[in-house]
């Protein structure tokens, strides 16, 4: 099957990268629709991709008769109703992580797309990192033990002089980096672990300070300024409100402990330390990801036993995961591959650690998604 597909969000620090690997897709799909605010950058992205239909209104991408992949890469908070109506279309659907602004809307659209039965994709890319894939090897090989503790260090620092854009902006970016990064960390535990969070209590904050407003940006165009700019080049500031920074401690159903760093603060680096750490009653694992090893530590032994795992990078992520996990659901098969219940789970953990945050106490998962009125059976 040829995949016509429409791209809502298309020209985004996303959208971009995307279309240019489902292009090289030619056996497996065809960009038909594209939709975006920037008409200039919409043109452009067009020519790019051989595409006649570009709109400014993603209603006319969900209806569009040579449609039948609808691509949802808007910010968060605009989640919803394109994936509501792509379902109600009967149209297959790739929505970018988070999935929602809340729980509430994160249920709700995974109910619309299991209803209507259509094949579903959500890219938690962090799955196919070599040495994560590894480390699920090794727990499920049962070489840990029982799972008793769980560290986490997401730390990815912008630079000092980035501009402000929608990603601080807490009505458009739902709970800050506890969604943007959290999402694919909590993701990225669970798939290793199996198993899923049963309370949190966070302490959140913007610790960045204000930042360059150049006005409507993508992050893309926002990193490049700020690599080649200082702060003092900025004619405006304008201070974020969404959370760059979260220390959430969490309890788990299978009773492990532990703790979780997300940032997006300039002065938390990363690479300083194991980017994952799990503690069992056999032995700990520690997975470095920019070094791409994972590293056994027995019981008292300090030194650890390293393997270095083999990273090529994602490569062509819509040839090598997106279209062959479609290929399987058209067919009937589910596969591994994340789907939309995978992102309501997801929400589940960053609603409740915003939460958390917000209240300054424990949250339980189960409680908050009794308030939602959703069901986790």
């Amino acid at each position: 099957m040829t995949f016509g597909v429409g791209v809502i969000g298309a020209t985004g620090f996303i959208g971009t990268p995307y279309r240019a690997e489902i292009r090289e897709c030619t056996d497996e799909a065809r960009i038909v629709a594209l939709c975006a605010r920037r008409r200039d950058r919409l043109d452009a992205a067009a020519a790019e991709d051989g595409c006649d239909f570009v709109t400014d209104d993603w209603r006319q991408v969900v209806d569009h008769p040579e449609v039948d992949l609808v691509l949802v890469l808007t910010p968060d908070a605009l989640h919803l109703d394109p994936v509501l109506a792509t379902a109600a279309a009967g149209k297959h659907l790739f929505c970018e992580k988070p999935i929602g602004a809340n729980i509430d809307e994160a249920y709700r659209m995974w109910s619309a797309v299991r209803d209507a039965g259509v094949a579903h994709y959500v890219p938690f890319w962090t799955r196919y990192v070599p040495a994560f894939a590894r480390a699920r090897e090794i727990v499920q090989a049962g070489t840990l033990g029982d799972i008793r503790g769980i560290i986490y260090r997401w730390q990815n620092p912008r630079p000092v002089a980035i501009p402000h854009t929608w990603r601080d902006d807490a009505s458009l970016s739902s709970a800050g980096s506890i969604a943007d990064v959290g999402s694919h960390a909590y993701d990225i535990v669970r798939w290793i672990t199996g198993c899923e969070t049963r309370r949190v209590l966070t302490h959140a904050d913007v610790v960045s300070p204000p930042k360059p407003d150049l006005g409507e940006i993508d992050l893309g165009e926002a990193i490049g300024w700020g690599q080649e700019n200082q702060v003092a080049d900025a004619q405006q500031m304008k201070q974020g409100t969404a959370f760059d920074y979260a220390t959430i401690a969490w309890e788990w159903d299978n009773d492990a402990v532990g703790a979780i760093i997300l940032s997006h603060a300039p002065f938390l680096r990363k690479g300083m330390a194991p980017e994952l750490e799990l503690h069992g009653t056999k032995a700990s694992l520690a997975i470095d990801r920019i070094r791409s090893t994972v590293t056994l530590y027995p019981p008292d032994d300090t030194d650890g036993q390293p393997e270095t795992i083999g990273d090529e990078g994602f490569g062509n992520r819509a040839a090598k995961h997106v279209f062959t996990s479609f290929q399987e659901q058209v067919a009937g098969t589910r596969g591994e591959h994340p789907g939309m219940d995978d992102g309501w789970r997801v929400q589940m953990f960053t609603d409740a650690a915003a939460t958390s945050a917000r209240r300054g106490e424990w949250v339980e998962l189960a409680e908050l998604d009794a308030e939602a009125g959703t069901s986790t059976t």
